[in-house]
């Protein structure tokens, strides 16, 4: 199913014993486009500081309440490894958090998550070697980055980015929709009010060629025109598979 993350911004994450906090961003790889954390600020009880929390923790969603349940106490959470959200995540501090919480690393497979597409398809083998890992990882030196570290981008910074078409500016994001599975950000609401007046139109997240963080704009190798024909995208109707397949078939790209 897909989310706009606008909608899943304030969400209540209740964990086993209490409420944590409300969701306030989401770190995404920039190069999977896959949501890695949800930013939560936690509120009064931990002196309003902000904390990160994985797709892995995530047990259920439940709209009607607006919250998102998690396997995980608040005592977990005050003493989870202190990260700086105003700061880049480095690779050092995932794999300390990630240890923490004993979750496996979802980097270094061919999947979205390890060798598979959802985080919780990476959990049951990993169970049995957990308790094995973290202790060599507790009892063994400081945790060493594998690779260079990853470049994790804000979802919030995302969203007013202007979006470059092979012959012209056509709008700017307004909203990202993400897959609540694999939470894979599949879409972009494109708004094109600038040059088309009232019309939202959706972007695949991997038809993007290029991203210039710096001047927070995107490219995608689409012309206007094709754009401004796209099937109209509407916040009030939920997206179905046909819907998915139309918008491709109007792109001339391969269904996903």
């Amino acid at each position: 199913m897909l989310s706009s993350l606008k909608d899943l911004h304030h969400y209540t994450i209740a964990a086993t014993d209490g409420d944590i906090g409300k969701v306030v961003d989401f770190y995404f790889e920039d190069d999977t486009w896959v949501i890695r954390y949800l930013v939560i600020e936690t509120g009064e009880w931990l002196l309003s500081r902000k904390v990160l929390i994985s797709p892995f923790s995530i047990i259920q969603a439940n709209g009607h309440e607006r919250t998102l349940s998690v396997g995980i106490t608040k005592e977990q959470v005050r003493n989870s490894p202190d990260i700086d959200t105003d700061q880049p995540v480095s690779r050092q501090h995932e794999m300390q958090f990630l240890t923490y919480y004993g979750y496996p690393y979802y980097w270094g497979g061919d999947g979205m998550w390890g060798g598979g597409f959802f985080p919780s398809a990476m959990l049951p083998n990993y169970v049995e070697k957990a308790t094995d890992q973290i202790t060599r990882n507790r009892e063994g030196p400081v945790l060493q980055s594998h690779g260079s570290d990853p470049h994790l981008r804000s979802c919030r910074e995302v969203v007013s980015y202007h979006i470059h078409a092979q012959d012209g500016e056509i709008g700017h994001v307004d909203a990202l929709l993400v897959d609540d599975e694999t939470w894979l950000i599949k879409y972009m609401v494109v708004n094109t009010s600038n040059w088309w007046v009232g019309h939202q139109v959706l972007i695949a997240s991997d038809w993007v060629n290029d991203v210039s963080w710096l001047e927070r704009s995107m490219t995608v190798g689409l012309s206007r025109a094709l754009i401004k024909n796209a099937p109209p995208f509407s916040s009030t109707k939920a997206m179905n598979r046909e819907d998915e397949l139309r918008l491709y078939h109007h792109y001339s790209r391969r269904g996903n």
